[in-house]
């Protein structure tokens, strides 16, 4: 099984076998940290930066096993890591802006700051960026 699949098929409006999606999470969380790691590192190698530079990580919100995962290789600590899906879910393309402006109302985030933004979207493609506010 891929990391997403249908297992049974459509044909001449018959469903044969199960209908249902299957998703391995195992396998979903291991390339997600993978690529959301590659990504910053990228960000960072081409803005002449380290990891030591982020005060902040501020990733898509969807798993905070994921979220937490990606901190770590990226050798941040978990204080370092913004985290809102607790609050608010998972609420998709929104929840990288949503946690940023969070942080920011909330005071943790101040101009000066460093913040690295992971996204994740439709199609699981994924990008990063480095901002200084």
């Amino acid at each position: 099984m891929g990391i997403l699949c249908v297992p049974g098929t459509v044909a001449g409006g018959h469903v044969t076998g199960d209908p249902l999606l299957k998703m391995d999470g195992q396998a979903v969380f291991k390339l997600a940290v993978r690529v959301l790691d590659e990504a910053a590192r990228a960000v960072l190698a081409k803005a002449g930066r380290q990891e030591a530079d982020v005060d902040w990580l501020i990733p898509h919100q969807a798993n905070i096993r994921i979220m937490q995962g990606t901190a770590k290789k990226l050798k941040l600590p978990l204080e370092k890591l913004v985290v809102t899906v607790d609050e608010h879910g998972n609420t998709s393309a929104a929840s990288v802006p949503l946690a940023l402006d969070h942080a920011v109302r909330s005071g943790r985030v101040k101009p000066g700051d460093t913040v690295m933004l992971e996204g994740v979207g439709g199609g699981f493609t994924w990008g990063a960026v480095l901002l200084d506010l």
